[in-house]
C-alpha cells in the first residue's frame, strides 16, 4: 500500500483522488483540476493532493477500506479528504459532480467540484495562536523555537521545508528547536505577525527567526541587519544560518551544526 502526506503542520488537509489508468472520466477530472484556474488556486492552498491508482480495483484497496471508500460500490474517479488526525473527513462519488447530461460538453461541472473542495478544506486557524503553542512547547521541552514563515505559492518556502523535513536535519534541529511555520496567506493574522516580527521591514518569504521559550528574538533571518537571506544556498548565507544557530549552543554542538551547513552546500540544496 502507499503512505499518505498526513501532517499538521500546514494545517491543510489531504484530497485523495482514486481512480485509474483505463477511466476516461478520471482523467478528465484531472485535467479540470489543472486547467480550472480557481480549482488549481483552491488546491494548491488547502490541499495535500494525492492520486491512488487502483487498477482494476485490485490496488490499495485496503487503504480505500481504511478510509471508507467504497470504490466498487461508487465508481471512478472517487473523492476523500482526510483530516490531521489520518481519519476522513468526506467521501464523494463524483457522478453527482459531472455536468448535465444534455450539456454541450462532457466532463464534471467546475463549481460543483470547486463547491465539494471549499466544503470540506481545514477550518483556518490563528497565527498567534499556532506561535502561541509552539513557544508553550519550548518552555515545557527546555528548547527554542524555530519560527518561518511562507505561504503555499512560494517556490523557496517550499524548498525550504522540503530541507528541513530530511530525516537527519529534522532530527538535528530537534535537539534544540520546536519548530513553527506560520502561513501568511492561510492563517488567521499571519501577514501582520510578520510584520510585527520584521519590526515592518520589507523581508519576502521565507522569512526565519529564533526565539527563546519567553517568546524573545534572538536571531533572524536580515543578514547583518541587512536583506533577508531566505533559503540559505549561497556561501554567505549558510554563514549566517550557522551564526543563527549558534545561539542554540549547547543544545546543538560545533557538528551538529557543521551537519546542517554541510547540507546545504550538497549540490541537491544548491540553486
Amino acid at each position: 500500500t502507499c503512505a499518505l502526506p498526513i501532517s499538521q503542520k500546514n494545517h491543510t488537509r489531504v484530497l485523495v483522488q482514486w481512480g485509474a489508468n483505463w477511466c476516461g472520466w478520471c482523467k478528465m477530472l484531472h485535467a479540470l483540476c489543472g486547467s480550472d484556474k480557481t480549482i488549481a488556486f483552491e488546491l494548491r492552498n488547502e490541499y495535500e493532493v494525492v492520486r491512488v491508482d487502483v487498477g482494476r480495483f485490485d490496488k490499495h484497496m485496503d487503504l480505500a477500506a481504511k478510509y471508507g471508500a467504497d470504490l466498487k460500490k461508487e465508481g471512478l474517479p472517487f473523492l476523500t479528504v482526510i483530516g490531521a488526525d489520518d481519519t476522513s473527513v468526506a467521501n464523494q462519488e463524483t457522478g453527482s459532480l459531472e455536468l448535465p447530461k444534455d450539456a454541450q460538453a462532457k466532463g464534471h461541472d467546475a463549481a460543483k467540484v470547486l463547491a465539494f473542495l471549499k466544503a470540506n478544506q481545514a477550518p483556518a486557524v490563528k497565527a498567534a495562536d499556532v506561535l502561541a503553542a509552539a513557544t508553550a512547547q519550548a518552555k515545557s521541552e527546555g528548547k527554542l523555537v524555530f519560527l518561518h514563515f511562507g505561504a503555499p505559492w512560494c517556490g523557496w518556502c517550499h524548498k525550504l521545508e522540503a530541507w528541513m523535513e530530511k530525516p537527519e536535519i529534522a532530527a538535528t534541529l530537534a535537539k534544540a528547536f520546536v519548530e513553527v511555520k506560520v502561513d501568511t496567506d492561510r492563517m488567521t493574522g499571519g501577514q501582520v505577525l510578520l510584520q510585527a516580527h520584521t519590526k515592518g521591514k520589507p523581508s519576502g518569504i521565507p522569512w526565519f527567526e529564533v526565539l527563546d521559550a519567553d517568546g524573545k528574538a534572538l536571531a533572524n533571518s536580515f543578514s547583518r541587519g541587512a536583506d533577508n537571506i531566505g533559503f540559505p544556498a549561497q556561501p554567505d548565507e549558510i554563514a549566517w544560518f550557522a551564526e543563527m544557530l549558534s545561539v542554540a549552543k549547547p543544545r546543538l554542538s560545533e557538528k551538529d551544526i557543521a551537519t546542517i551547513t554541510e547540507s546545504l552546500r550538497s549540490p541537491a540544496s544548491a540553486r
